[in-house]
């Protein structure tokens, strides 16, 4: 059978006219989410466990039937592991227009860069950088899904002063917002405690080689290292010199110290290290029941990369069944308005500049495995 040309460009016509409504319709199916992590770059490793958290959240929503009738579908960009990248990445996800929040980067140095985009972009924005000062610029789509270093660095001069009765401290820090923030942080909590460091050494984020500072803090006679390093990889390299060179002092460092991704590097040299931990599988229940979970799928440890993410993806599907509505300025006051959430890095009560938790675990490294010491909280 013949058609003739005026039929067939009819025909597709009608076709591709079936296939918008088809892809409109399937669009307005779900509740889409983006997710903006490190695909590539040298932290790639970091990238998977943070998407793997995401994605285990999003899997338990869905398998309960969804939020509003409609199931969450995550939306990934890759940041690259660096600054630009970032930008690009959020770019991308809020130039698509169906987005109702962005679940973002760990590091400070990538949330500083997309702040003033995301004032803009006016989407519910939830990141694990720890930088204190990334909530107190008047952006109010910030939230932030782990405890800032304004209680890491209290938490680690308590625990090095009064548990451990040392004084002669030693702190090595990234150059980046969150290494540069945090040990300022530190040094002001120990001043508190009537302690001054006796030596503070900076770092490069992927220095590949230590040994002026592991000798700068082996001559200082510190009894105690302390440490806000952002890349595990740093962490590795760093402890393997430490090692190398005979610091034996204790170390008591930031989140990154504990993770899987530098244990695995360091190996033994990481061994009797402690670490402020947000998450940890013992601290609470919803830590251990996810930790389980995570475990099952994917045959490896869970920690922080992976907790915050899942936290992120309970917490905005908390608040748009609570506002009943996917409409950002609305989950943005739902947000604020969650009491006693409970997540795996802690109970959460957002305040108006989208801090929800105000505390942190201490874990030892015991070879190789982490154990739970203790949670040190405070009321502001």
């Amino acid at each position: 059978m013949r058609f003739s040309s005026r039929f067939v460009l009819a025909l597709v016509s009608a076709l591709g006219i079936l296939a918008g409504f088809s892809t409109a319709a399937s669009a307005q199916e779900t509740i889409k989410v983006g997710l903006i992590v490190p695909m590539t770059g040298p932290i790639a490793e970091i990238g998977l466990l943070q998407t793997e958290g995401a994605k285990l959240g999003v899997e338990k929503i869905n398998a309960a039937g969804g939020v509003l009738g409609k199931k969450l579908e995550l939306v990934t960009e890759d940041d690259q592991a660096t600054n630009p990248g970032m930008v690009l990445a959020f770019s991308k996800l809020i130039n698509r227009g169906d987005l109702v929040a962005v679940v973002a980067s760990l590091r400070s140095t990538q949330m500083n860069a997309i702040s003033e985009d995301s004032k803009k972009a006016g989407l519910p924005v939830f990141f694990g950088g720890t930088d204190p000062t990334l909530t107190t610029t008047g952006n109010p789509w910030f939230f932030r899904a782990r405890p800032s270093d304004a209680y890491s660095a209290k938490v680690i001069a308590d625990y090095g002063v009064n548990v451990l009765k040392k004084k002669k401290w030693a702190i090595v820090h990234s150059t980046d917002a969150f290494g540069t923030n945090g040990s300022k942080a530190l040094i002001a909590a120990l001043k508190e405690l009537g302690v001054e460091p006796v030596v503070v050494q900076s770092i490069n984020n992927g220095q590949t080689d230590l040994t002026p500072v592991v000798l700068a803090v082996r001559q200082s006679g510190a009894d105690i290292i302390s440490s806000y390093v952002a890349y595990e990889t740093d962490v590795g390299l760093l402890a393997r010199q430490f090692k190398q060179f005979g610091v034996t002092a204790p170390w008591v460092g930031s989140p990154s110290v504990s993770t899987t991704t530098a244990r695995n590097l360091a190996g033994p040299a990481l061994y009797d290290t402690y670490s402020v931990a947000d998450f940890a599988a013992e601290a609470n229940p919803e830590a251990k029941s996810f930790s389980e979970e995570f475990n099952k799928k994917l045959g490896r440890l869970a920690d922080y990369t992976s907790g915050w993410p899942y936290d992120s993806v309970m917490l905005l599907a908390a608040a748009i069944k609570a506002a009943n509505s996917t409409a950002p300025d609305k989950i943005r006051a739902a947000l604020l308005a969650l009491k006693d959430f409970r997540g795996t890095e802690g109970v959460y009560n957002y305040d108006k500049n989208g801090e929800g938790l105000r505390g942190y675990n201490i874990v030892q490294n015991k070879e190789g495995k982490i154990v739970f010491n203790r949670t040190i909280t405070f009321d502001k």
